[in-house]
């Protein structure tokens, strides 16, 4: 057992998990802290830019919060507000304007009752319950050769993960093309300064592209090691 769960053929998958993770996180700093130093001509808040994408969407109930933390933006369709963390709440950059409209592309989906953003929302649950227990079955199936099966169960259940992360691409990507032609239609930004709110949308989406990567080359281990275990 213990052969399978460290077999070295198998850690290519966890470099190139840490590659991609690491590199996603890179871009995203690097992007956000330069358009953060960059304030916007006609100096429009990210609270501000929030709200006018909303307005300019027929988007109505939804408040705008500020919240502790650092990339700690997001919207909760359940209590319906949109929350910026205090770097992009008052700060009236580049950054800060493409953050927050991206979160209101987010709630102009909720509005919209967009597809995808409701099959995310049912598969929070499900893939919520299949994290919490692949784990502990394959382990089981692992240490316990007449639960083999059991291995398999685990990787039925992290499938679930790998979907939500599927799932998630189109609605991230959406969010980002709302807010972008919602910024270009209001004039949010002068035309000079489209191409850095296209740069920070832009290194955002490749995280979700990271992440949905490492889910599926995790998805991937996962079945390498059960495939050896039954060889």
């Amino acid at each position: 057992m213990y052969g399978y769960y460290y077999d070295s053929s198998y850690l290519i998958f966890m470099i190139l998990s840490l590659i991609v993770s690491t590199y996603a996180h890179f871009k995203v700093q690097h992007a956000f802290n330069k358009y953060s130093n960059i304030r916007c001509s006609k100096g429009i808040s990210g609270a501000e830019a929030a709200r006018g994408v909303l307005d300019f969407n027929g988007v109505t109930g939804i408040s705008i919060e500020r919240t502790n933390g650092y990339f700690t933006d997001y919207f909760d369709s359940r209590s319906k507000k949109i929350c910026l963390s205090d770097n992009v709440y008052s700060a009236a950059t580049i950054a800060s304007v493409s953050v927050a409209a991206h979160e209101s592309g987010h709630a102009t989906q909720y509005s919209k009752n967009y597809f995808p953003l409701k099959l995310r929302h049912l598969l929070v649950p499900i893939t919520q319950f299949g994290s919490n227990l692949a784990m502990p079955f394959i382990i089981l199936g692992l240490m316990v050769p007449t639960w083999g099966f059991f291995v398999n169960i685990g990787i039925v259940l992290f499938s679930f993960a790998v979907i939500f992360q599927l799932v998630t691409l189109p609605v991230e990507f959406d969010a980002s093309r709302r807010a972008l032609e919602t910024i270009k239609a209001t004039n949010m930004l002068e035309s000079s300064e489209i191409e850095g709110a296209k740069v920070v949308l832009k290194v955002a989406a490749f995280t979700y592209i990271a992440a949905t990567f490492t889910a599926l080359l995790s998805l991937l281990r996962l079945i390498w090691i059960s495939r050896n275990r039954r060889n």
